[in-house]
């Protein structure tokens, strides 16, 4: 099921995720609501590799380099080397299907 960026922007009023989310935009939505641990739990627990671009994006908001580096080679992406505010943006468009 893909869901919009306007319905995931609408989610982040609600008290809990849509059930619909994936993990991954599941931990994007716990993350930016700031519950950073809820957000580390689901994706670690999801084999994908979009889990494991956002577990990466979390250590590295965090500043722990070391773990962002292993968690984007498991994704097989290149360690970004944008700002944290364009990869949040590059990873959410991905995640929700957006060309933008």
């Amino acid at each position: 099921m893909v869901v919009n960026v306007a319905d995931f922007i609408a989610s982040l009023d609600g008290a809990a995720p849509a059930p619909e989310l994936s993990a991954p935009l599941a931990g994007l939505w716990w993350a930016a609501r700031g519950d950073w641990d809820r957000a580390h739990k689901i994706v670690q627990d999801e084999s994908s590799r979009e889990a494991a671009w956002v577990h990466a994006y979390l250590h590295r908001v965090e500043g722990d380099l070391g773990n962002a580096g292993y968690w984007y080679r498991q994704a097989g992406q290149p360690t970004a080397k944008d700002s944290l505010e364009a990869e949040w943006e590059r990873i959410a468009a991905t995640l929700l299907g957006s060309t933008t």
